[in-house]
């Protein structure tokens, strides 16, 4: 596929609150404060640091309409998200839409920053992910072994359902980080899972957010 996107640098740093108070359900981890919101950059984003603010949304914040993030010249998207330390991802998580701004295809690449949307279309993904066209929380899994030294993660949305444009409105993962000294660090929460989530995802915490995109 062929397309003009537009690519230029943007740094913007915004004030936000970092208080991690508020627990939400039920035995999982959800990767947060672990993401180097700062360093995330987005191709093809209809406007500057959309790709960090939604990933950058609260477990309770993953049903807002806004932000949002949305592409530009045509419906693919390619965001770059690294970490602090060392991931063992175990899932994507991801809130688009019942329309055709959907992403449909999303392929995943580990330890990559170099990637450009000419790289990513002729390189071998580590896994290629089918989503669906849903406004609930999709919680897809990964292959563990493929993705258990994970220190960055290049997410390239191939394309949607048909619309000119695609649409996501909140991204999370899942997973087990190790930190500097390569010590497990996981976090478990008691609470019971709201029961609207259950049939697409079991439950995670919430961590608040704060940080800029980088434009590739």
């Amino acid at each position: 596929m062929s397309h003009e996107h537009s690519h230029g640098d943007h740094h913007s740093h915004g004030d936000s609150d970092h208080g991690h108070d508020e627990l939400e359900p039920a035995l999982q981890t959800l990767i947060w404060k672990q993401i180097d919101f700062e360093s995330i950059r987005t191709l093809n984003e209809s406007e500057s640091d959309q790709g960090a603010k939604i990933v950058e949304k609260t477990w309770p914040q993953r049903l807002n309409p806004e932000p949002l993030l949305e592409s530009d010249a045509d419906e693919q998207l390619l965001m770059f998200v690294p970490f602090t330390g060392v991931l063992k991802l175990h899932s994507v998580l991801i809130r688009s839409s019942e329309d055709s701004s959907a992403p449909k295809t999303l392929k995943l690449y580990s330890n990559r920053d170099d990637l450009d949307f000419a790289t990513a279309s002729d390189l071998q993904p580590t896994q290629t992910l089918e989503l669906s066209q849903t406004s609930e929380i999709q919680d897809v899994p990964v292959k563990r072994t493929s993705f258990g030294n994970t220190y960055s993660l290049t997410l390239f949305f191939e394309d949607n359902f048909g619309d000119d444009v695609t649409r996501i409105y909140w991204i999370g993962f899942k997973g087990e980080f190790m930190n500097l000294s390569r010590e497990p660090v996981e976090v478990l929460y008691e609470k019971a899972a709201n029961p609207k989530d259950h049939t697409l995802i079991q439950g995670v915490g919430d961590m608040s957010s704060q940080g800029t995109r980088h434009g590739m």
